[in-house]
């Protein structure tokens, strides 16, 4: 059980980036956030079951690896205010992510909101709004490098969290 290890990249990125890792035991979020001028960034996302509901019974893979959704919020620190965009992964060599919604909020209360407006779809959105706010999210830190360490710390994070549970599973039956 004690074999896990981190890999290279994963030490190399959180050695070199500006942003900082926020996560805890037992919890399958994650969060990587960094300070900008008043804003604060948060990329968050979750750990993602190494299972691939597309692989074959021969053990073919289906597609490559899985997408990992992600949230990135910039938020000012004085109003509250900001704009959460919701993406996702994918594979490729020029633009590692997808945009679906944007939202955005005017305080923490519409933040948090269940009910809330999730904003309109990206690709809905006129061409020259898009590029804007493709630069915007440039800007904020989100780039290819980063979509590498989210989808590898999302099956990293399920690695240690199946190693976790295997311990407190085995203490307690053992009990």
């Amino acid at each position: 059980v004690d074999q896990y290890q981190q890999s290279k990249e994963i030490k190399k990125f959180l050695k070199t980036s500006e942003f900082e890792l926020v996560e805890s035991d037992g919890d399958v979020n994650m969060m990587l956030q960094r300070v900008v001028g008043d804003k604060i960034v948060r990329i968050e996302w979750q750990l993602t079951s190494p299972f691939d509901p597309d692989m074959d019974a021969e053990g073919q893979d289906g597609g490559g690896q899985e997408a990992t959704d992600l949230c990135v919020t910039v938020e000012s620190q004085t109003s509250n205010a900001g704009i959460s965009f919701y993406c996702s992964t994918q594979t490729g060599e020029d633009h590692r992510y997808i945009i679906g919604n944007v939202k955005s909020f005017s305080s923490a209360e519409e933040k948090e909101s269940l009910s809330g407006y999730n904003g309109p779809e990206f690709e809905d959105l006129d061409d020259k709004l898009q590029e804007a706010f493709d630069e915007y999210l440039a800007e904020a830190g989100m780039n290819n490098e980063i979509c590498d360490f989210i989808d590898a710390m999302a099956l990293d994070k399920e690695q240690r969290e199946y190693i976790r549970w295997l311990k407190i599973t085995q203490s307690f039956l053992q009990s």
